[in-house]
């Protein structure tokens, strides 16, 4: 049954990490892998997660399986965070929630819902993705299309290609889009194109899934959270996948939620048993460690008061790492190519360079990240952004 499979390359990300795991060079820098780092390259457990984890280990007293739907007030938490308590009291019997095994197993909760209600939906994905969003939705059976979002000549938003692309989209058509600084290419949508795509999305009849991993990383958590709101709020279905891992510090954990809008008939009992049929036939109950742990500091006012501090201090770390390393670019002469890094949201940038130019920075200087130019700007530190600037200078 087995014997003519044939091994298959590397994860693309993971791929890189064993690489520069293994470089020699003391001088090495990891731009792949998007996870927060410190300036001493460390990915912290935060101090109320921490707090959280000690109290939990007095108090927890048995590992019993929890309910499909996941940990007692999970859901609740992350609804209060995502769309906040006035908009889910406004919307009480039209939402569904389910606790997932992080952002990943929501996306693919989402999709297999999707495909039972409407079986073969076109997604429509932007370009540029993240690589897992096509094979995850095709393995639900759902097919994709794309439009256009990032234009690299002017390092900027091709807000008009993109809604001219969603034109073509038909009634019942799933647009996946980035919220809060999750696109791999750190540009965001501004409030008022967030308004054009959400009202041709309505016009349209189409339905918006919005996949949701950096909350509190672009402006703050209530700000970040802004467009999701509108969407939810003016559209009559509407799609979201939270993951806990990137603002809770819980990658490992593998943490996240799946909400849904609907105005059937007992929308909100009949999205919820039907996610947790879908959930029960793919992995039967989701882990229950990260989410006691992200509901115990949501529901303690003074831990969650110490998560949204640290939060914000993860936040002005990035964005000042951000700054710092298009300055220093633009100082030697590459402002128009790399001044947009300075002026983007969140952990990620997709720097104008070519895959040969890339190739060519982690052969002589020992810096990875993706062919495609994409760096989780938090492996940067003070300390290497000179380093790192050098060498894309070298290549230009």
């Amino acid at each position: 049954m087995f014997s003519h499979l044939e091994p298959l390359p590397a994860d693309p990300i993971l791929g890189l990490s064993a690489l520069f795991k293994a470089d020699a060079n003391p001088e090495k820098v990891d731009l792949g892998v998007g996870v927060y780092k410190t300036a001493e390259g460390n990915t912290p457990i935060m101090r109320s997660i921490q707090e959280a984890f000690n109290r939990l280990a007095k108090t927890e007293g048995s590992k019993v399986y929890i309910a499909p739907t996941g940990w007692p007030g999970f859901t609740d938490a992350a609804l209060d965070l995502s769309l906040g308590a006035p908009l889910v009291h406004a919307l009480e019997g039209q939402i569904g929630a389910i606790q997932t095994p992080g952002g990943c197993g929501a996306l693919r909760l989402g999709f297999e819902l999707v495909n039972h209600a409407a079986p073969g939906t076109t997604v429509w994905v932007s370009n540029p993705t993240w690589a897992n969003h096509v094979p995850t939705l095709k393995a639900a059976g759902l097919d994709s299309k794309v439009y256009r979002y990032y234009d690299r000549a002017t390092t900027s938003i091709d807000i008009e290609g993109m809604l001219e692309d969603l034109k073509g989209a038909k009634a019942g058509d799933l647009i996946l889009l980035h919220a809060s600084c999750h696109n791999p290419t750190g540009a965001d949508l501004n409030d008022s194109e967030w308004d054009r795509v959400i009202e041709l999305i309505g016009e349209r009849g189409l339905v918006p899934f919005l996949d949701m991993a950096y909350q509190g990383f672009a402006q703050g958590l209530e700000a970040d959270a802004g467009p999701l709101r509108r969407a939810f709020e003016k559209l009559p279905e509407a799609v979201l996948s939270y993951s806990c891992s990137k603002n809770f510090g819980l990658y490992r954990e593998r943490t996240g939620a799946l909400v849904v809008k609907s105005q059937g008939k007992d929308a909100a009992k009949a999205l919820t048993t039907n996610l947790a049929r879908i959930a029960r036939e793919n992995y039967s109950m989701p882990p229950s460690h990260g989410a006691a742990l992200m509901t115990t500091v949501m529901q303690d006012e003074a831990l969650r008061a110490d998560w949204v501090a640290e939060l914000g201090e993860m936040r002005d770390r990035v964005n000042t790492l951000r700054r710092t390393l298009a300055d220093s670019l633009t100082q030697k002469g590459y402002g128009e190519q790399f001044g947009a890094v300075g002026r983007q949201t969140g952990m990620f940038s997709l720097l104008n360079l070519t895959p040969e130019q890339v190739a060519s920075v982690q052969k002589d200087k020992s810096i990875y990240f993706p062919a495609n130019g994409r760096i989780n700007v938090a492996g940067l530190t003070e300390a290497n952004i000179p380093y790192v600037a050098d060498a894309i200078a070298a290549v230009m």
